[in-house]
């Protein structure tokens, strides 16, 4: 039994619970090792508070969830049976009590809660495991930290990968296809996210998608991108120049390039997500381009690109030591260009210790 999963045990005995159904992948990645997205099929985790724990997949998974170090039982199904009367049945094996039930509510479906109180009439969801999760996931332990400092070290290579794509007349998804080639063959098994690459102003798009603009000279390119070491994650971004950089270009580049280094050296334990938010922000705003930062300055991190914390004007969540999350204040301004940067850090008891390297001082990539 991992420790992971004997606090989940702790919690259901603390709170007199019979079970705890997990059906997000993520979090049964989180907790058993395994990772896969089943997509349409079902995947699941069950936890008790005394008896052994069992993952349901299905049966093309089962060998991979072995493979994946997992010791305890794990029941495979196929594409033809009811998934979740047989889940009814493993239940039933396992224990004699599964009445009241902790459900992830921040993720589970409706249609998928009601085939699970089909197959089990008498199952009463009281339980909330959503916030048993984010409180998980909150600080991170040395060996979590270890896993994103890796990751972070393959996002470095990824933006050399990256500039050394860059050439006149070639397409967003070209360098993306590039980059993502090279970084897989030098042994890196994959992307945390999908990699954005926009040039010029198409990067005024925080959000846009990777498509078929061409690099010109005098272009912005903006690279945001991550990978995954060992179920672990890391985000980044950098935005760079081709050949040439105009006065404009360079000053608004150099408001966000101060705001981000603001941010990353004034983060200190014991002030609140909101404060941290608010230093990149007045930096912005006095500069004349307030309007233009159109998002949160950042957002935790860990095995998942996206989790709980929130960087952001008004939170008071505290910041202590082992919390992760992004610090990437940008400025976007439409028909005009675009400029982000990131890093990923951990908070440390003196601040904050990025995951990645890359300079973050103006590159004219020729």
């Amino acid at each position: 039994m991992t420790d992971k999963l004997a606090k989940i045990q702790n919690w259901l005995n603390e709170n007199q619970l019979d079970v705890a159904y997990f059906s997000d992948f993520h979090s049964i990645s989180y907790l058993t090792g395994f990772e896969s997205d089943p997509i349409e099929r079902v995947l699941a985790l069950a936890v008790f508070p005394q008896d052994e724990p069992f993952i349901f997949a299905p049966a093309l998974e089962v060998e991979a969830v072995k493979g994946a170090g997992w010791t305890h039982p794990v029941y495979g199904y196929h594409d033809h049976e009811q998934p979740y009367q047989l889940i009814a049945q493993h239940l039933h094996e396992h224990t004699q009590h599964a009445t009241t039930w902790a459900v992830e509510k921040g993720q589970m479906t409706l249609d998928q809660a009601a085939a699970l109180q089909t197959a089990v009439p008498d199952a009463k969801f009281v339980g909330d495991l959503s916030p048993v999760m984010v409180e998980m996931h909150l600080i991170k332990t040395p060996d979590e930290i270890a896993k994103m400092h890796k990751a972070g070290e393959d996002a470095d290579r990824a933006f050399e990968f990256a500039f050394a794509a860059m050439k006149a007349g070639v397409s967003e998804l070209q360098v993306m296809a590039k980059l993502e080639y090279d970084l897989k063959s030098a042994g890196v098994v994959g992307m945390s996210f999908e990699t954005l690459v926009q040039f010029g102003a198409h990067a005024a798009e925080p959000h846009g998608d990777t498509g078929s603009t061409l690099l010109q000279r005098g272009d912005l390119a903006l690279f945001d991108l991550g990978t995954i070491y060992e179920g672990y994650v890391s985000d980044a971004t950098r935005t760079v120049a081709f050949q040439t950089v105009s006065d404009h270009q360079r000053d608004v580049y150099n408001v966000v390039l101060e705001a981000q280094l603001a941010a990353q050296s004034q983060a200190k334990p014991g002030m609140t997500a909101g404060e941290l938010d608010a230093i990149a922000r007045d930096i912005i705003t006095k500069a004349g381009y307030g309007e233009y930062f159109v998002h949160r300055l950042g957002h935790g991190i860990g095995s998942s690109v996206h989790e709980s914390i929130q960087i952001t004007t008004g939170n008071d969540l505290v910041l202590q030591p082992g919390m992760a999350f992004s610090i990437e204040p940008g400025i976007y301004i439409p028909g005009d260009l675009g400029i982000r940067i990131e890093d990923s850090v951990v908070m440390t008891e003196t601040g904050a210790d990025s995951f990645t390297h890359s300079s973050k001082e103006l590159r004219i990539i020729d």
